[in-house]
């Protein structure tokens, strides 16, 4: 029987950033991924400053952003069709607010789990499903199936991670339940191949809003798409797809190669636990975030980075299990605000926008998780993610963090950056592995 440390189920991106961020910390571990291949119908695009930072640390900012589009392109177009003459485009640039080393971008969600698949090496088993698994007060025992040939084996872990998305076995095998709104919309999604380079090239974003319902994803601005239809109750089978496509451009002879299809219903959910003994979850396995305002993917990146130091601590003997409970305490909070900002755009769907500094302001507090939603600003209190500002070296002060627990004296911190925050020269920052502050420390 094969023994690991932490036994990952789910090598999306939520699972494929903390397979990386535990192999950071030499945590042996697995992950187990029941497809063979990412999916073609990318569930999310956007990728916020705060997990861009969490990317720049494990050194691979520059390698995401090449996959991704180009920071211009970050925008929200809303018209009548794609060619509309009067449209609207709305950008979205977190780059001039000085904020942040590594603002957001759009990546589609196969492209970037393409790059995290490569870092993430063979720890990752493509094509074995979890079966089964049971749990005692020492060790976890899984049951996984290879999809190709049939055959079953055993694995024993230390703690089990479900980041099995929103249909999760781990979840269900545990017992924990999820509260909150299902249904709130249903859409079909079309993956297609059409050449509308040219139609874009002077309005080029990464959503298109069609005033008449549904609208176009940017995959690479240029010949590969995705088409959002609400279902509104019909049969996707009764919906001409190609008419329609045609139609929302706005072109109506335009060449027209669908790929796939596929069906998702929007909810609201969070689960009533995180944590069931040894076993853990995260991303969609613990919340369903509405896909308005770009927030549910990346929720799931900083429940990866949050639980992956604090697994690697327990592990290896420098904290009590108790570290674990901080894990949800910290984060479902933080879930259940963004569920509520994500929902609150879905009912205004022609007038939110990406606030891409959003997680920039998670501040983490003894009995709560606060979340500002009225623009970031800089602060350096016990919980606060600890602020940007560039180094006389070309580094940022966040690049000083990880993969442990890093002191940061006061002539480590720029003057206006102390300044800014209220520090006087003879204070100290202990800052955790995730970039957040755990004392505050005076000589």
């Amino acid at each position: 029987m094969m023994r690991t440390s932490v036994l990952v189920i789910g090598g999306g991106p939520v699972g494929l950033t903390l397979s990386i961020l535990l192999a950071r910390m030499k945590i042996d571990h697995q992950v187990v991924e029941s497809r063979l291949a990412p999916s073609p119908h990318p569930k999310a695009r956007g990728i916020s400053a705060r997990s861009m930072e969490i990317f720049r640390r494990l050194g691979l900012e520059s390698e995401i952003r090449a996959a991704g589009l180009p920071a211009d392109h970050v925008a929200f177009f809303r018209g009548k069709t794609l060619d509309d003459p009067n449209y609207t485009r709305t950008v979205v640039d977190s780059s001039r607010s000085g904020h942040t080393p590594a603002p957001g971008l759009l990546c589609s969600q196969d492209a970037l789990e393409g790059v995290l698949s490569v870092h993430a090496g063979d720890r990752v088993r493509r094509g074995v499903r979890l079966i089964s698994f049971e749990q005692n007060d020492s060790e976890v025992s899984a049951t996984v199936r290879d999809e190709r040939t049939g055959e079953e084996s055993a694995l024993r872990a230390d703690w089990l991670i479900g980041c099995d998305g929103a249909h999760s076995t781990v979840r269900t095998g545990v017992g924990i339940t999820m509260t909150g709104p299902t249904g709130l919309n249903e859409f079909l999604s079309v993956r297609f191949e059409a050449p509308l380079g040219a139609v874009v090239a002077d309005r080029a974003s990464a959503s298109y809003f069609l005033t008449g319902g549904g609208g176009f994803l940017a995959i690479d601005n240029d010949r590969q798409w995705i088409y959002q239809h609400p279902l509104q109750g019909r049969d996707p089978g009764d919906i001409d797809l190609i008419a329609r496509i045609r139609s929302g451009v706005g072109i109506s002879d335009l060449p027209v190669r669908i790929s796939g299809t596929a069906t998702w219903r929007m909810d609201a959910r969070s689960a009533d636990n995180y944590r069931s003994g040894r076993v853990l979850l995260a991303g969609d396995a613990a919340h369903t975030v509405p896909p308005t305002g770009g927030h549910g993917m990346n929720v799931g990146i900083g429940d990866a980075d949050n639980l992956a130091w604090k697994l690697a601590a327990v592990i290896t003997g420098a904290a009590p299990e108790s570290l674990l409970d901080t894990y949800e305490s910290e984060r479902r909070p933080l879930a259940r605000r963004v569920i509520d900002i994500s929902t609150a755009n879905a009912r205004a769907r022609d007038s939110y926008r990406i606030d891409d500094e959003l997680l920039l302001g998670t501040a983490y507090r003894d009995s709560d998780t606060l979340i500002r939603t009225d623009g970031y600003v800089p602060a350096a209190a016990v919980g606060d993610r600890l602020p940007h500002a560039w180094l006389p070296d070309g580094r940022s002060t966040l690049d000083l963090v990880g993969p442990g627990h890093v002191l940061l004296t006061g002539p480590q911190l720029p003057e206006d950056l102390r300044r800014l925050c209220g520090l006087s020269p003879t204070t100290a920052l202990l800052v955790r592995p995730d970039g957040h502050i755990a004392a505050r420390l005076y000589a």
